[in-house]
C-alpha cells in the first residue's frame, strides 16, 4: 500500500480524493445540476457540414466516401473533379452567418439547461484554435474564428443558466499517429500523448466545460487513451472539478459500465427505470447527426415524437440530449429551430413535471400505456401522451386518499375524478380550454401508488 501511495504521489495525485481507477472514479457522487437539468441540446458541426449529404450520416462523409459507399462516391463524381480531397472542403466551411448569441437564444427557447457541441469529430478538424491541430482548425482554415470560444462566451453572457458541454472524438480516422498506434495493437500511444490528451486538457483549462462527452473510443482499451488518469484530473484538480460530469465512452467495454452518466448507444431509451443516471442522445433528423440538405419533411421527427421521447426518458431517470445540425455557413435550419422551440413551448407549460423531478414508484401506468409518471415536491405528475377518447383516462397505478386533488398544467381549475376498484378515472376538460399541446400533464396531490 505504501508503494502504491508513493507511485500515486509521483503521478501527481497524492492526497487527491479520486484515484485513476474505475472503482474510485465511479464512487464520485453525480453533481446535482446534471440530474436536475433533464434537457440538453446537442450540435454536430464541422467540415462535413459542407457536403452535407449521405445515406449513412453526413458527419461520417469522409469515411464513407473513402470506403466507396455508393451514394457518397456518386455525389463526388457528379460534383467535384477526380483529384478533389476532403481537406478542400475546409475553406468552404465559412460560418459567415454564425451568430453565437442567436444560437444561445434558440437553446434558451428550447428549454435546454445544457448543451454539448462537437469540438472535434472523427475527421480531426477542431472548432477552436488548437495548437495540436495545426492547419486543421477553425482559426487556420475555414471561418478563421474561434467557434467554440465565441459560443461559450455568448451562452455565459446571455443565458448563464445553461451549462456548457463539449463532445470530443478520441480517435481520428486518418491521423497517421493514430494509425501507427493501431498497427502496433495500441502498445504505443504517440497519438494520445501528442494529440488527444493535450487537446482535452486545453479544452478544459481554456473554456471550463461542465460536460466532457467522449466518443470514438471503441477501438482501443481505456489504458491506451489514459482515460482514468484524465478523469481523475478532471474530478480532483481541474477548474471544473466540482461541477464536471463525463459520459461512458472512454475505451473498449466502458459503455454502460463507467462514467457519471451512461449513454450506452445512440438514441438509447430503454423504457424502464435504470439504476445509474443515463442520457438519451437522439436526433431530430431520423438518420443523421450533421446537417443533411436533402432531408425531406417526413425525414424529421414531429414534435409529438420528440416530447414523447423526453417524457419517457425522464420518467425512467434519464436526460434527453436533442441533436441539431447547423449549416456550413452557421445557420440553424428553420425546421430544426422550430422543433426545439416547440419543445420549449411545451416545457414552459409543463416543466414542473420534468425539471428537478425524480422517477416515481411506477414509470408508466399499469392500465393506460401512454401515461408516464414523475414526482417532485410531494406531487405526482402523470403525463398523458394521447388525448383520451371521450375525455376520460384511467390511471391504474394511482390510489386516491381523502386528500386527493387532480389538476392539469395549462388549465385553470380542479378536474373531476372517480375512484375505481383499482386506480382512478379522470375527466379531462374541453381541449379548447387547455393551453398545452402534444402531451398533457395531470398533477396528482394526495395519492399513493397502487399496490403491485
Amino acid at each position: 500500500m505504501l508503494k502504491l501511495s508513493f507511485l500515486l504521489c509521483l503521478l501527481g495525485v497524492c492526497g487527491s480524493q479520486y484515484l485513476p481507477d474505475w472503482d474510485s472514479l465511479d464512487s464520485r457522487p453525480l453533481p446535482a445540476w446534471y440530474d436536475e437539468a433533464k434537457v440538453g441540446i446537442f450540435m454536430h458541426w464541422g467540415v462535413y457540414s459542407v457536403p452535407s449529404i449521405g445515406s449513412k450520416g453526413t458527419e461520417w462523409f469522409w469515411k464513407h466516401w473513402d470506403n466507396q459507399v455508393e451514394d457518397y462516391v456518386e455525389f463526388m463524381e457528379q460534383n467535384y473533379p477526380p483529384d478533389f480531397t476532403y481537406q478542400e472542403f475546409a475553406p468552404q466551411f465559412t460560418a459567415e452567418l454564425y451568430d453565437p448569441v442567436q444560437w444561445a437564444k434558440v437553446m434558451n427557447a428550447s428549454g435546454a439547461r445544457y448543451f454539448v457541441i462537437t469540438t472535434k469529430h472523427h475527421d480531426g478538424y477542431s472548432l477552436w484554435p488548437s495548437h495540436h491541430s495545426w492547419g486543421w482548425n477553425s482559426m487556420d482554415v475555414g471561418p478563421k474564428r474561434d467557434l467554440i470560444g465565441e459560443l461559450v462566451s455568448a451562452v455565459r453572457n446571455t443565458t448563464p443558466h445553461i451549462h456548457v458541454g463539449f463532445y470530443y472524438s478520441q480517435f481520428e480516422w486518418f491521423n497517421p499517429l493514430y494509425l501507427s498506434d493501431a498497427s502496433h495493437l495500441f502498445t504505443t500511444n504517440e497519438y494520445v500523448r501528442t494529440k488527444s490528451l493535450p487537446q482535452m486538457y486545453d479544452l478544459v483549462n481554456t473554456y471550463q466545460p461542465d460536460i466532457v462527452w467522449s466518443d470514438g473510443e471503441w477501438d482501443a482499451p481505456t489504458w491506451y487513451w489514459n482515460s482514468t488518469e484524465f478523469i481523475a484530473w478532471l474530478f480532483n484538480e481541474s477548474p471544473v472539478k466540482d461541477t464536471v460530469v463525463v459520459n461512458d465512452r472512454w475505451g473498449l467495454l466502458t459503455k454502460c459500465r463507467h462514467g457519471s452518466f451512461y449513454t450506452c448507444q445512440d438514441r438509447y431509451n430503454p423504457g424502464v427505470l435504470q439504476e445509474h443516471k443515463w442520457e438519451n442522445a437522439m436526433t431530430i433528423d431520423k438518420i443523421t447527426w450533421g446537417y443533411h440538405r436533402t432531408t425531406t419533411l417526413d425525414g424529421y421527427y414531429d414534435p409529438h415524437y420528440i416530447i414523447s421521447s423526453l417524457v419517457t426518458t425522464v420518467s425512467c431517470g434519464g436526460n434527453l440530449l436533442l441533436n441539431i445540425g447547423p449549416t456550413h455557413d452557421g445557420r440553424i435550419p428553420p425546421i430544426l429551430e422550430e422543433r426545439v422551440r416547440q419543445m420549449g413551448q411545451w416545457l414552459e407549460i409543463n416543466g414542473d413535471a420534468i425539471y428537478d423531478s425524480k422517477p416515481w414508484t411506477y414509470q408508466n401506468d399499469s392500465v393506460t400505456p401512454d401515461v408516464w409518471y414523475t414526482e417532485r415536491g410531494g406531487l405526482v405528475y402523470a403525463t398523458v401522451l394521447q388525448w383520451p377518447e371521450e375525455e376520460q383516462v384511467t390511471l391504474g397505478s394511482v390510489t386516491p386518499t381523502v386528500d386527493t386533488t387532480v389538476t392539469m398544467l395549462g388549465y385553470q381549475g380542479l378536474l373531476q375524478f372517480q375512484q375505481l376498484e383499482s386506480g382512478i378515472s379522470v375527466t379531462f376538460p374541453p381541449l379548447s380550454k387547455v393551453s398545452s399541446e402534444w402531451a398533457w400533464v395531470l398533477v396528482l396531490a394526495g395519492v399513493t401508488p397502487t399496490p403491485r
